[in-house]
């Protein structure tokens, strides 16, 4: 065991440490908050992460085995030792100040950063969670699809730093719990998990589908019934309670919150998902598995409802049970403060146009229907009739709509840039997109794409050259390779990437009862691999790495924990591109030798 307090061996009135439950906590008998001056006799960058890391994941795993048995009193106790540890609220720290992607965001008190005392400040700052929570700041961000806003509400650094240490307490407890077709904002679940389990419903059989969503569930929710739904010990519902009753101001106004978990904060969505939990139960708890009409038996009568977040989906072979579950779910969501938005909820049929709806649905950014294929001749008319079908799961026509306005702003911003700038960007979204849609049947959407995208690429380059006939446009803005023709770029320079380049394969399902926390790293770290998200280089670089970061050795289990590739030799020193100069970091690891290779640059004089 790596003994994390020995530098504060010469310091005065240091806090004793012991071994509990495998992990340093300060002792019982002196509740000793140490002093900045007595924390800085730590370097941040000197802590030892991995056995910090180690310590952590071993204690939720306790957690998640205790709640899967349903030993709450277990369960309470060790969120208690987990909040309370050391190693705990440096790994907190850590993640806001250093992970998180909204790290610079500053909250009501204009903190957007902190220096490595200062996190080492708030480590020990973070002992007593009961301090009153301070506003969030209302931040206006337009959603993904039409000209609407979404609220974000942004807390201060330390509320930030107080809730992801929560959330690591609350999240093995209730991974142990969530519904098995619950996939929005869980760790390991994605949308191509709740997209792969539609297809396995709809693989073989048509159905019914209640489309739903339900409106403004981050705003509406009822603190009573979520404190309720909680279950958790007194001193933590309290500090849970404060967090949800901070009010938010919104410029220069402030306003209550009577209701509602304000989108941004880290525990907001784990609090919107625990709200939501008992959905599906409540659904299929109400019909039988199989029943008999006319001396026929029917079996698997429960419809199967999949929910990410706030959005669901129940299927049924039958209309009038889809009928009755509408009205079910809108009861259920009464009893939260919650309803179904009317604009974004209806009932469709995957295969065949119902009541002058369309056939097929949208989800998550994915169009799901049914098409009829393969034919036979009719013995009595001889008419060619169709019989059997095919699920077809597309980019839906919104997502393509956004991705190709997104082409086309950059075309236009980028009109009198070199041409390598701007493939350099488009790349970049093109990418991406792909590598999320590459899990479905996208191979003749990204064909079009491609088609509309060269008519602009056309129009951007004859604009840079009116008097230019279309030859030369031609030879100078593209070229073949003997292999590909059309290739947007200049010959052994960057060229644009084709959407129709991208390899259309299929997603494995994550096993209903995995979990993140039940100590199967091997398994999470082998479906990293082949995570949609995940770029080409990107996934090469894990299989060389062994799924392992090239600087702390640990495995990656998020796709979101991996940055961008980082360069062993930096650019800036004469290093290559070439994919045989880079590895994947972890995002603290990246800035911690991004500040080594600055000292190394400065002549070594600096500690960060």
């Amino acid at each position: 065991m790596v003994q994390e307090a020995n530098a504060l061996g010469n310091a005065r009135d240091t806090p004793t440490w012991t071994t509990v439950d495998g992990l340093k906590s300060c002792s019982k008998e002196r509740k000793h908050v140490m002093s900045t001056a007595e924390m800085s006799v730590y370097e941040w960058r000197d802590l030892p992460w991995r056995e910090i890391q180690r310590q952590v994941y071993k204690l939720q795993n306790r957690i998640f085995k205790a709640s899967r048995r349903g030993d709450t009193k277990t369960v309470h106790r060790l969120e208690r030792l987990l909040m309370k540890s050391w190693a705990a609220r440096c790994l907190a720290v850590r993640r806001v100040s250093q992970d998180n992607a909204g790290k610079k965001t500053a909250g009501v008190d204009g903190l957007s950063s902190l220096t490595p005392r200062q996190r080492l400040t708030l480590v020990s700052d973070l002992l007593t969670l009961s301090r009153a929570a301070r506003p969030v700041r209302r931040v206006w961000i337009p959603k993904a699809h039409g000209t609407e806003l979404r609220p974000l509400g942004i807390p201060t650094v330390r509320d930030r730093a107080a809730q992801t240490l929560v959330r690591l307490a609350l999240d093995p407890e209730w991974e142990a719990r969530f519904e098995p077709n619950s996939y929005g904002f869980r760790p390991g679940r994605s949308v191509h998990d709740a997209i792969e389990a539609i297809f396995k419903v709809t693989r073989f059989k048509s159905k019914f589908v209640l489309d739903a969503d339900t409106a403004g569930c981050f705003d509406n929710i009822d603190h009573a019934v979520l404190l309720r739904k909680l279950q958790t010990f007194p001193r933590l519902r309290r500090i849970i309670r404060g967090w949800l009753k901070a009010g938010v101001w919104d410029g220069v106004q402030f306003k209550p919150t009577e209701a509602g978990t304000p989108q941004g904060g880290a525990l907001s969505p784990l609090l919107a998902n625990i709200a939501l939990h008992g959905l599906e139960d409540h659904i299929r708890a109400a019909f039988r598995n199989e029943f008999m009409e006319h001396g026929v038996r029917y079996r698997e009568w429960k419809p199967t409802v999949i929910r990410y977040a706030d959005d669901f989906v129940v299927l049924h072979e039958d209309r009038g049970v889809i009928e009755h579950v509408q009205q079910m779910a809108a009861t259920w969501l009464a009893e939260i403060g919650l309803e179904l938005k009317p604009s974004k909820t209806r009932i469709c049929h995957t295969r065949d146009n119902s009541s002058g709806v369309p056939a097929g649905f949208d989800f998550l950014g994915f169009n799901i229907r049914q098409v009829r294929v393969g034919y036979h001749r009719s013995g009595e008319n001889g008419h060619d009739q169709r019989m059997g079908f095919k699920v077809f799961i597309t980019p839906s026509k919104a997502a393509q709509k956004k991705h190709l306005n997104d082409l086309r702003v950059l075309v236009h911003r980028y009109g009198t840039a070199p041409q390598e700038r701007l493939i350099s960007k488009m790349n970049q979204s093109i990418v991406g997109w792909c590598n999320f849609y590459s899990r479905a049947v996208s191979k003749d959407v990204f064909n079009r794409i491609d088609s509309l995208v060269y008519q602009k690429l056309r129009w951007w380059a004859k604009r840079r050259h009116p008097n230019k006939n279309g030859h030369w446009v031609t030879d100078r803005y593209w070229f073949s390779d003997g292999v590909r023709k059309w290739n947007f770029g200049q010959p052994g320079g960057l060229r644009l990437r084709k959407h129709n380049h991208t390899l259309i394969e299929r997603h494995v399902k994550v096993q209903a009862d995995a979990s993140l926390y039940d100590g199967n790293i091997l398994y999470w770290a082998s479906r990293l691999g082949r995570h949609p998200e995940l770029s080409q280089s990107k996934a090469i670089l894990l299989k060389r790495q062994k799924g392992r970061c090239a600087s702390c050795g640990l495995l990656f289990t998020n796709v979101h924990e991996v940055v961008e590739n980082d360069h062993r030799v930096p650019r800036s020193a004469g290093g290559p591109d070439a994919l045989h100069n880079r590895q994947l970091l972890h995002g603290h690891c990246h800035d911690q030798k991004t500040a080594n290779d600055g000292r190394l640059r400065a002549g070594g004089q600096d500690r960060v």
